[in-house]
């Protein structure tokens, strides 16, 4: 979920460049107001059970 937040946030903040350290904390501090505001969430295009068949190179594997 980091991953796919650090995108919007890049897309949504930064379509200009900004100019000082300041003003890119003070872009985060606003975007994470309003994306928690509205109470947006992931729309996921697999069940779980999918995800874990797809992704199952990242699950654990526990040996008995």
């Amino acid at each position: 979920m980091a991953e796919v937040e650090l995108s919007v946030l890049t897309r949504q903040a930064f379509a200009e460049p900004a100019d000082s350290q300041e003003a890119v904390q003070a872009r985060c501090i606003a975007w994470a107001s309003r994306r928690n505001a509205s109470q947006t969430g992931i729309a996921w295009q697999f069940t779980t059970a999918d995800a874990r068949i797809k992704l199952e190179y990242l699950y654990l594997q526990i040996k008995k």
